[in-house]
């Protein structure tokens, strides 16, 4: 096979909040990994509600699992292939797609510790003529991490600069933080719910699917004893390494603290936005002096949210990753792209000191279509 002298890599990530599968153009070149290009193709709304249900029932039929695994991997060829087009780039241009899968069930802290993504990355690699690079976390479980969150490493490889502290805050369904100290390694963890409970929130009662503009929070007011119960979630007591997930924080788990209140729904949706402001800031105060917090993932994008951070954290300087030159909204995207670059090269991704585990690993299995093996 061969390839330019710049080959590209794409990325593949839906992730908690499951609004669309964000797909991410990126190259190799002189100034580093460069995102090109990238779209976020909306889920079928049946397949969204299907794994959906899956993440919050936690029970299914492998009949069930086995088709959705099926048909998510499709739609996440035809994403791939949609963006190829829209950019004119041959499958042959492409080293190969890193895809995250979507997260189903994530239990890192049991006996017998495990992560389930599904998106058979066999479909992907036949279906886009490219190998797949895919299943990333469970070698680093292998070893006694975590398995998630995988980006501080990525976020070093791109943003770290010497001699200068910065914070890397991605607002997803779950917020991550990434602390970088300089060059040298990342640390960071999991620090709570991000937009997972308002998104859950809003669509339970405007079917919607996402706070838009924070327009539902905003007609509410904080109710404290809501927020005081929130907070006192074990989780926010763990000490880092730590991770989570719809597992955990999913709208059962909300209902279940609102059990024998009667709280205005408008009320709930602030409490949510109020509790994801403080879980975040928290943690970075406790981590880091006043910085950079460079935010991305679809909360940047909230205004209300992005607002409540300044106030909470006025030594802190916010702004989007948008300052550092990639799209806030592909930011994990180009992380997944990245990640397979490092598979490719069978590079070790430096992880320990985030996820807990005994040592670095080389992350990801790769799937090749039979047509490049000639």
């Amino acid at each position: 096979m061969s390839f330019k002298a710049e080959p590209y890599y794409i990325g593949l990530m839906s992730g908690t909040s499951l609004d669309a599968i964000d797909v991410a153009l990126c190259q190799r070149q002189q100034t580093g990994f460069v995102q090109i290009a990238g779209i976020a193709v909306t889920l079928p709304e049946q397949l969204r509600e299907e794994l959906l249900t899956i993440c919050n029932d936690k029970q299914v039929t492998l009949q069930t699992l086995g088709e959705v695994d099926h048909r998510f991997a499709l739609a996440c060829a035809e994403a791939v292939n949609t963006l190829l087009e829209n950019q004119n780039i041959q499958t042959n241009e492409v080293v190969a797609i890193g895809s995250h899968g979507q997260t189903i069930f994530h239990s890192p802290d049991t006996q017998y510790a495990f992560t389930q993504q599904i998106g058979d990355a066999n479909l992907i690699a036949a279906k886009t003529k490219i190998a797949c690079v895919a299943d990333f976390r469970r070698m680093d479980m292998a070893y006694g991490g975590q398995g998630a969150p995988l980006v501080p490493a990525f976020h070093q490889a791109l943003f770290a600069k010497q001699n200068q502290q910065r914070v890397i805050l991605n607002i997803g369904g779950i917020s991550n933080i990434s602390i970088l100290q300089g060059t040298e390694h990342a640390f960071g963890y999991d620090t709570g719910p991000g937009n997972m409970l308002m998104d859950a929130w809003i669509n339970l009662h405007h079917q919607k699917s996402y706070d838009k503009d924070a327009w539902f929070a905003s007609t509410g007011e904080i109710n404290k004893t809501l927020l005081s119960m929130l907070l006192n979630d074990p989780y926010f007591a763990l000490p880092a390494p730590k991770s989570t997930g719809r597992e955990k924080f999913n709208l059962n788990w909300l209902q279940q603290q609102l059990k024998h209140q009667s709280i205005p729904i408008e009320d709930v949706q602030r409490t949510l936005l109020e509790f994801s402001a403080i879980t975040i800031s928290d943690q970075i105060l406790q981590q880091s002096e006043a910085c950079n917090v460079y935010v991305c993932g679809g909360g940047a994008l909230n205004p209300l949210l992005t607002q409540r951070l300044i106030t909470l954290m006025p030594d802190h300087t916010i702004q989007t990753t948008e300052t550092l030159a990639i799209d806030p909204m592909f930011v994990e995207a180009v992380a997944f792209a990245w990640l397979a670059e490092q598979r490719i090269l069978e590079k070790p991704v430096p992880l320990k000191a985030v996820t807990g585990a005994t040592q670095d690993a080389i992350l990801g299995c790769v799937y090749i279509p039979s047509m490049t093996c000639s």
